[in-house]
């Protein structure tokens, strides 16, 4: 019989939690309750919340004598995030589904996102039709919008709960009556790829694929980085094409799609062969054109969509995104090439391109030439576009050599 986690404050919302409960083990699987509530619970459950506090190494009377909501809820979810693995691991629960406000979510979903990917997770949430990016953050937990708020039982949460238990023992008990996959079990690369970066990817991609290999293409928008970041730590990828650094732009420069101060160090640190470009670092991320700060008026921008508006990089932002860059690449530890398309970085940055700069991109170069430790790192310059294919193909080439060298 599958088990399927409940979690959630027990003590405000102990009615609704009690009836899933209910739902769930009339449709044959078992539960486990863990209480992230600070008072006394409406039913007992399996893990007490003291039991959770302690993982964040305090005790539940402590956050309830402090009276203060934004630390019981941050020291709370630190403790889910600690214990809930610990649990899986000892093969406690199958799946997980909670739900709840924003306080509620923000307890629950920090522990379902170090679940193992592919471990059921199911939130109810009243944040899940807006940015749930902190929520969800790399994971693949399942936001389902609460319609209501979860505060009692009604016409509209009875059938919210209702969909929300189906789907989550749908997900539990029907993995084991699905057909076996056939699927081929193939070395995972990760390539990183922008709209103006698409014919290298693409190229690259198949090249690999001809060869072996299974590609797993992220969008370079911020998610996308993380999220490839995250399965490089978690072991699953065995070579890095990481030919859109365009990420770095957003985040120096104040654009949209930024992936954090820490992206490129993942398989840096792990020792993860990677070939490196610098595709798209000509431009950085802003909403409709109305919406780009009034500091960058006289700029260079072009309208790439109605919702998305690029400004072309500086000499002096490519001069630190440069050296930005060498940096990461100097903390690699294992094998790893920078590859330079001396000819443009993206789609627009060619001759007769918007984005057409070659002093911006000699400083770029330049930069990254002097900074980049060729005792780490591989430096390999060639005279093309960065989509010509024969591009693409020599950079996918040397992390094959990487990878079986």
């Amino acid at each position: 019989m599958k088990t399927i986690a409940i979690a959630g404050t027990f003590d405000t919302k102990g009615r609704e939690y009690q009836y899933v409960k209910n739902l769930i083990e009339s449709m044959g699987c078992r539960t486990f309750t863990i209480n992230t509530g600070v008072y006394e619970p409406f039913f007992t459950p399996d893990v007490s919340n003291d039991e959770v506090a302690k993982a964040a190494g305090v005790s539940i009377q402590e956050i309830a004598d402090r009276h203060d909501r934004g630390f019981a809820t941050e020291t709370l979810s630190k403790g889910m995030a600690k214990l809930l693995p610990e649990l899986y691991a000892k093969g406690l629960f199958d799946g997980i589904l909670s739900f709840g406000g924003t306080g509620g979510t923000s307890l629950v979903t920090p522990g379902m996102q170090v679940l193992p990917i592919g471990v059921p997770k199911v939130m109810v949430s009243t944040v899940a039709s807006g940015d749930t990016s902190p929520y969800v953050g790399t994971s693949d937990i399942v936001m389902m919008p609460s319609i209501v708020d979860v505060a009692g039982l009604n016409s509209i949460s009875t059938t919210i709960f209702k969909n929300a238990a189906m789907a989550i023992v749908g997900m539990v008990k029907l993995k084991d009556e699905l057909p076996a996959e056939n699927i081929e079990k193939k070395p995972l690369v990760s390539a990183t790829m922008f709209g103006v970066t698409t014919p290298c990817v693409t190229f690259a991609k198949d090249y690999l694929e001809a060869r072996g290999y299974e590609v797993l293409v992220f969008h370079a928008t911020g998610t996308g980085g993380k999220t490839m970041d995250s399965l490089i730590e978690q072991g699953f990828i065995s070579g890095v094409l990481d030919l859109t650094t365009t990420e770095w732009c957003d985040e120096l420069f104040g654009g949209v799609l930024n992936a954090g101060p820490h992206r490129c160090e993942a398989a840096a640190k792990k020792g993860i062969p990677t070939v490196m470009s610098v595709g798209a670092l000509d431009m950085v991320n802003f909403g409709p054109f109305d919406t780009v700060p009034p500091q960058h008026a006289g700029r260079n921008l072009y309208k790439h969509n109605p919702t998305v508006t690029l400004m072309r990089t500086t000499v002096e932002e490519n001069e630190a995104l440069g050296k930005l860059l060498s940096q990461k690449l100097n903390m690699s530890i294992g094998k790893a090439a920078l590859f330079l398309p001396l000819k443009g970085v993206s789609m627009i940055d060619a001759e007769g391109q918007p984005f057409y700069g070659p002093e911006e991109d000699k400083k770029l170069f330049d930069v990254l030439r002097k900074n980049v430790d060729p005792k780490i790192v591989e430096i390999v310059e060639m005279d093309n576009l960065i989509n010509d294919q024969v591009f693409a193909e020599a950079a996918a080439q040397k992390l094959i050599d990487f990878m079986e060298g």
